[in-house]
């Protein structure tokens, strides 16, 4: 029976196809499944035989672990450098896209508090 190594949520494709070159470099047989056009599933990266399960999971944590390093370093590279998206970069370049989201989390805020002003007084 086929086991979920990897939910495609959020990852980027080149993390995908990074993945499945490990996969096919140490010869663990896989199969990709899509999102689905409701967004109910997000897809996957499964492995075929439950045997290369624990490998493929050890494969994972050591891609993860070295993933994880050299994004932090070009994170920081890019920060010592200020090419890094911040806050005030992105308000720089977007200012109404930065005013409605700030405008849509305390309207949504509003509506998470109203009961309970309301109850107060």
């Amino acid at each position: 029976m086929s086991k979920l190594l990897l939910n495609l949520r959020n990852v980027a494709d080149d993390e995908i196809e990074d993945v499945t070159a490990l996969l096919d470099q140490a010869g663990i047989a896989h199969y990709r499944t899509e999102p689905s056009p409701w967004g109910i599933s997000w897809g996957g990266i499964w492995i075929r035989d439950d045997a290369d399960q624990p490998r493929a999971k050890e494969l994972m944590a050591g891609y993860q672990q070295a993933r994880g390093e050299r994004v932090r370093a070009e994170r920081q590279a890019a920060l010592r450098d200020g090419t890094a998206e911040t806050f005030g970069s992105l308000l720089r370049a977007r200012p109404v896209f930065v005013v409605l989201v700030l405008l849509g989390m305390l309207a949504a805020a509003a509506l998470v508090l109203l009961p309970f002003v309301l109850l107060r007084g």
